[in-house]
C-alpha cells in the first residue's frame, strides 16, 4: 500500500466558521490515483476539528447553537484567566468534536451519505489561516 498527502488552505471568519472540504478532499484522491484505501483528513491546532455532517444552513445553525449552549462563549474558565486569553470555548469545542475523521475510499470517491460531507470547524474567537492535511493509504 502505497501513502499519499495534501495539504488544503483556508482562511477562516473563526467563531464557529464551517468550510466543506469534500472536494479538495476529492481532489487530493484524485491527483494521488487512489482507486480504494482510506483518507484521513486532520486540522492542526487545538481550537479547530473536523467532523461529517450535512453542510446545509438549518445544519450549520443548529450545531452552532447546539454547541453554544453546551460550551457557552463566557464563561469563567481557567483557561482564560491563566492565560489571559478569551478562547477557552474554542479549545473545549475542539476536543469534543475531535482534530480528525478516517473515510473509507471506493472507486475513486470517498465512501460518504448522500447529504453528508466533510467539514472544518473553525471555534478560535478570531479569523484564522488554516491548513487542512490529508493522508490517504490505498
Amino acid at each position: 500500500m502505497a501513502v499519499h498527502s495534501g495539504r488544503l488552505e483556508f482562511s477562516t471568519q473563526g467563531n464557529g466558521d464551517v468550510i466543506d472540504l469534500t472536494d479538495g478532499v476529492e481532489n487530493v484522491i484524485r491527483s494521488a490515483g487512489v482507486n480504494a484505501g482510506v483518507a484521513t483528513v486532520f486540522v492542526p491546532g487545538a481550537t479547530a476539528a473536523v467532523t461529517a455532517m450535512e453542510f446545509e444552513p438549518g445544519g450549520i445553525q443548529d450545531l452552532k447553537a447546539t454547541l453554544d449552549r453546551l460550551v457557552p462563549p463566557e464563561g469563567d474558565y481557567e483557561h482564560n484567566r491563566l492565560n489571559h486569553d478569551t478562547n477557552s470555548h474554542a479549545h473545549i469545542r475542539a476536543a469534543i468534536v475531535g482534530p480528525s475523521e478516517s473515510v473509507p475510499i471506493e472507486g475513486g470517491r470517498l465512501v460518504r451519505g448522500s447529504w453528508q460531507q466533510l467539514v472544518l470547524l473553525d471555534f478560535d474567537d478570531r479569523p484564522r489561516r488554516r491548513t487542512v492535511t490529508v493522508t490517504i493509504v490505498g
